[in-house]
């Protein structure tokens, strides 16, 4: 089971697309920084449909985008550290 942890926006570079290729179902997402901009776009909602889906709420609250994201998982740091710890690798893209 691997944390998958986006931090750069779809309009930055492929890392969400280069993620999903290598995901499993038990996998879970970590949207960070301009990572969650790409929970915005439809088109990437729905290629993330069926994986779990978590986005730091300081990144969230700082963009003014808590309404438009209130259908996510939203966490704290203490929370990622323990999402660290619980799956067997964290990998950045």
């Amino acid at each position: 089971m691997i944390l998958h942890h986006i931090q750069t926006s779809t309009k930055q570079d492929n890392a969400l697309a280069c993620c999903i290729k290598y995901m499993d179902k038990q996998d879970s997402i970590l949207f960070s920084g301009n990572g969650i901009n790409s929970l915005l776009l439809s088109q990437w909602r729905e290629r993330l449909a069926g994986f779990k889906i978590m986005v730091l709420i300081d990144d969230v609250e700082a963009r003014g985008l808590s309404q438009r994201l209130q259908d996510y998982t939203l966490i704290d740091y203490d929370t990622f550290v323990q999402e660290s710890l619980t799956h067997d690798k964290v990998i950045t893209w």
